[in-house]
């Protein structure tokens, strides 16, 4: 009789060692998740603005390739075990070097009406007048929610809901400074 009540508690501690080890387990590896996803941004949105620094902003495929390679795809989707961040999720945006009255410069923003039309006419505004609003200086490449129009932070989603990390993810900025931004020698010039 002893060794069935034995086999019994042996059970009942296996049972509860187990969900212990699965819990400690499944919370070490989204945490490791975490982390990856961490640090994966900051190198997605350095890729992303090196690539827009010397690739042709006017063309929209170049653009869509871009940010598909800086989240590691060959397509459109998210990055790879870093669900909910895409190649939607990230922003390239071009800044200019403005003077301001006061002597100094700032980065600005070029709004789309204001970028010029080809790399050619890109270039051509940079060697006329360098701090102008339309001379492209800078690329920033950073991470934002796509469902707005302001720079909204991404909330990280766990694999797995039994852990509950709730928190947003960084914005990982990175602002790369201008190269050719396709512009060859050569090249015509766009209307």
């Amino acid at each position: 009789m002893r060794e069935i009540k034995q086999g019994g508690a042996t059970l009942a501690e296996f049972a509860l060692s187990v969900v212990i080890f699965f819990t400690a387990m499944f919370f070490v590896m989204e945490t490791a998740r975490a982390v990856y996803v961490w640090n994966t941004l900051q190198d997605a949105t350095r890729r992303a603005a090196h690539a827009a620094a010397m690739s042709d902003f006017s063309n929209p495929a170049v653009m869509d390739r871009i940010r598909q390679a800086a989240v590691l795809r060959d397509n459109a989707g998210p990055l790879p075990l870093g669900t909910p961040v895409s190649d939607a999720h990230l922003r390239i945006d071009y800044l200019a070097l403005t003077r301001n009255a006061d002597g100094s410069l700032a980065m600005t923003p070029i709004p789309a009406a204001g970028m010029p039309s080809c790399p050619v006419r890109a270039h051509l505004n940079c060697i006329a007048n360098p701090n102008g609003a339309n001379c492209i200086r800078f690329v920033r490449a950073r991470l934002c929610s796509p469902d707005s129009d302001a720079c909204d932070d991404v909330q990280y989603e766990p694999l797995l809901p039994l852990t509950a990390i709730n928190h947003a993810l960084p914005q990982a900025t990175t602002i790369a400074k201008a190269e050719s931004l396709g512009y060859q020698p050569g090249s015509t010039l766009c209307p």
